[in-house]
């Protein structure tokens, strides 16, 4: 029996109405309440006025008078302008950073094929393993010495601590899958591995590219203890920490700048992961699935 022929009759279970609700649709919707939720509920409080937040007889899962004033106290009452800034400088430079020194390692250790490659390959993955909570204490050291405290660049040296690992591991899967042929061409042609990597190698990969980068992306715009650890001035803090040290005040919370603050700040990634998700599982199956 052919696959088509198995797909065939596998899709057939889905045929009937009651089926579908039950074995696509609920799920379906289900999964798509528990990943909008939040948002949602970060938007209603961010719109909410005071008066409606702390009453205990409004609906909470509505806005009956919206204003903008958490928005206007977290833009201009608050350094937030300067934390959104400092998050894209630090996620933007630590990510470039991360990927150059990742691809030239994944190159090294999957296509040179030198003699223990694997066992780096292996070790540098489970160095991403190794929590943060843990590589702070040796990291606050090095920071001190060097004069880096509460400056970006503490961040931006330390956050490739653990975007290079995974970076470096997702992209051994894609350079595996690149067929040795086109480089032993090249090398007969004259190239050297440089001009492999920057004319043959880089085009073929840009999905892993792309998926590596937004995954570097993400974890530098959303990291919060060397954030916290690194920086203490305001005007340094990135969007994270920054909400969260300055938005609470001993134990008031002001929940709707705080809404306010982590809905502006979730709207970046989600924008370029709506650019980018073909690139972005593209790039995954194709590190995975080698």
């Amino acid at each position: 029996m052919k696959a088509s022929d198995n797909d065939t009759q596998g899709m057939a279970y889905l045929a009937s109405l009651p089926r579908r609700v039950v074995t696509l649709y609920i799920p379906l919707l289900i999964f798509v309440f528990v990943l909008l939720f939040p948002f949602y509920w970060m938007a209603v409080t961010s719109f909410k006025p005071d008066n409606e937040l702390l009453s205990r007889s409004g609906n909470p899962f509505w806005v009956i008078a919206p204003t903008l004033a958490h928005f206007k106290k977290l833009l201009f009452n608050t350094s937030y302008p300067e934390w959104m800034w400092n998050t894209v400088f630090v996620s933007v430079v630590a990510t470039f950073v991360s990927l150059l020194a990742s691809v030239l390692a994944a190159y090294a250790i999957e296509r040179l094929r030198f003699r223990g490659s694997r066992q780096v390959g292996l070790s540098i993955f489970l160095a991403y393993l190794v929590p943060p909570s843990i590589l702070f204490i040796p990291l606050a050291s090095i920071v001190f010495q060097l004069g880096l405290f509460d400056t970006k660049w503490a961040l931006i040296l330390t956050y490739p601590t653990f975007l290079i690992p995974f970076s470096t591991w997702l992209l051994m899967g894609y350079f595996r899958s690149i067929p040795f042929e086109l480089e032993e061409c090249a090398l007969i042609d004259g190239a050297s591995r440089l001009q492999i990597l920057w004319k043959i190698v880089l085009p073929l990969s840009v999905p892993g590219l792309i998926s590596a980068g937004i995954f570097a992306f993400t974890l530098s715009w959303n990291e919060f203890i060397y954030a916290l650890t690194f920086v203490s001035s305001s005007e340094v803090k990135t969007v994270p920490v920054g909400v969260v040290t300055e938005l609470v005040e001993g134990d008031v919370y002001h929940w709707g700048a705080l809404m306010a603050g982590a809905l502006l700040g979730s709207l970046p990634v989600a924008v370029i992961y709506s650019f980018f998700v073909e690139y972005y599982v593209s790039g995954l199956t194709g590190a995975v699935k080698e």
